[in-house]
């Protein structure tokens, strides 16, 4: 990579590590807001929807900002924010102030995935490596936030552990003020790919209707189907970890005593996510996104059938089917990033990766409620086989871009983009 590759990827990598971190931390803390205040677990988990809800649903809003003010100076106040978000927290005496922080920490955090990689897609050359690095970024701050957090309740007062977590934020606030970069460098000389000036609700509305008359509506899709995986699993499968024979054939340290084994697996298959995040990003360089995701779908639709059978076997067939899947779980993420900045114009990347986001974490939670719906009322095996439909949607939709459906709609790769390719 050269000097502005490496000052971009060292500027996101830190952003994209620590949004992860907080957002991580949180349910760590919920035990001991449940004693400290006093109140139900209902209302608790209604207070930090609060949080967790415009994460999601705030991704749009954040790539329109993004492409009006420009993405450094957005992530700049997106990690301002969520450390201002944890301070709160840390002086709160109440669940009311409780709610404002989660609050505002969702608000923050919602406006960094567009704004980060609208960034990468419009200033990195060597974009696939970045790619690759800023996955393995997030996955390490969302394996270090709760064991740091848990870590740091063991001897310290939660008050004072909430602040001490916005001390990186603090940190990586100060080293994207002085970070120097270009970041419209991998765009051509003849696109504008700069700060815009204010949409109109018309202007607004006319390049949504562009973004979804062209080949991204499918991208959108395939984005959405990939979220209702991954949320589904990754929300569920720690439980269904934890309700196996099989975990008791894992023995813990007495130092460690009361922390299940399910959760090594788990922190596991999250740490392997790295491998996979970097593996998938080096390949976009030599894979269409398109191909890659129809093969990573068809790979995930598999190993979801293949929990079926294996909950059912010992130990090492467990672990080693959870460490295949996180893997290609995070594999998979750097392809559809990629596609996005492949079958969209870079002035519209801002408010490309913010519907991108809006169907990955808005949309894509929608699984979070089904699948607890059939696993309530069915069983494990209709879960996995529920979970393994939406990748083969996925899988279905991508080989259609690959065969050419995006030459139906108006964009296409070579014309959308404005990319150095």
């Amino acid at each position: 990579m050269d000097e502005n590759d490496r000052s971009i990827a060292g500027f996101t990598m830190a952003g994209h590590a620590l949004v992860h971190w907080f957002e991580t931390s949180i349910p760590i803390f919920l035990v001991v807001w449940l004693a400290e205040f006093d109140v139900t677990i209902a209302l608790l988990g209604l207070v930090v929807a609060l949080g967790y809800a415009p994460f999601g649903l705030g991704a749009l809003p954040g790539g329109i900002l993004a492409d009006r003010y420009g993405t450094k100076r957005l992530i700049v106040l997106c990690l301002a924010g969520m450390s201002l978000s944890f301070f709160v927290l840390s002086v709160a005496t109440s669940i009311y102030a409780i709610a404002a922080g989660l609050l505002l920490w969702g608000i923050a955090a919602s406006v960094y995935h567009p704004a980060g990689l609208s960034l990468i897609s419009t200033g990195v050359d060597d974009r696939g490596t970045v790619f690759a690095w800023h996955g393995i970024a997030g996955n390490v701050g969302i394996a270090l936030g709760p064991f740091v957090a848990a870590t740091l309740l063991i001897v310290l007062e939660w008050q004072l552990v909430a602040a001490l977590l916005a001390v990186p934020g603090l940190l990586a606030v100060a080293y994207g003020l002085t970070a120097q970069f270009d970041p419209t460098a991998a765009v051509e000389d003849d696109v504008d790919a700069g700060p815009a000036e204010a949409l109109s609700l018309s202007d607004l509305l006319e390049n949504s209707r562009a973004l979804f008359a062209s080949a991204f509506a499918i991208v959108f899709v395939i984005v959405t189907f990939e979220g209702l995986y991954y949320r589904g699993m990754l929300t569920y499968l720690p439980e269904i970890l934890h309700g196996l024979p099989a975990m008791d054939a894992l023995a813990v340290p007495e130092v460690l005593e009361g922390i299940s084994p399910a959760d090594y697996i788990y922190v596991g298959l999250l740490v392997v996510g790295m491998a996979g995040q970097y593996v998938g990003g080096k390949l976009t360089d030599r894979v269409s996104p398109d191909r890659g995701l129809a093969g990573l779908f068809v790979v995930l639709t598999v190993l979801a059938v293949a929990f079926v059978p294996v909950t059912g076997m010992g130990l090492g067939a467990i672990v080693a089917l959870c460490a295949v899947f996180g893997f290609f779980l995070f594999a998979i993420q750097p392809f559809y990033q990629n596609a996005v900045a492949v079958y969209t114009p870079p002035d519209t990347r801002g408010l490309s990766y913010g519907y991108t986001y809006l169907g990955e974490f808005g949309l894509g939670a929608a699984s979070i409620a089904v699948a607890g719906f059939v696993l309530e009322g069915f069983s494990t095996a209709a879960f996995f086989v529920l979970i393994a439909g939406f990748a083969a949607a996925g899988a279905v939709l991508s080989a259609a871009l690959a065969a050419g459906l995006g030459r139906f709609l108006e964009a296409s790769p070579d014309s959308a983009t404005g990319l150095n390719e």
